[in-house]
């Protein structure tokens, strides 16, 4: 149920994702990959002011 759960998260946030900024890179998408649903959750607001790539790379750099 676990994993159903955070697939469901994963892709809502690669939507998001995609229309906020374009294409993943994929070194970006492994590490989006690898979140936990909590972690997924607390992409799906950060990305609300995400402008650029370099953004979500940030994020994820901060975060990990």
């Amino acid at each position: 149920m676990e994993q159903g759960r955070k697939q469901e998260a994963l892709s809502v946030v690669m939507r998001q994702l995609t229309r906020r900024i374009g294409i993943i890179a994929p070194e970006l998408l492994t590490q989006i990959e690898a979140l936990s649903v909590t972690q997924l959750e607390e992409l799906s607001e950060a990305l609300l002011d995400f402008s650029t790539a370099a953004d979500l790379a940030g994020w994820l750099h901060n975060y990990q």
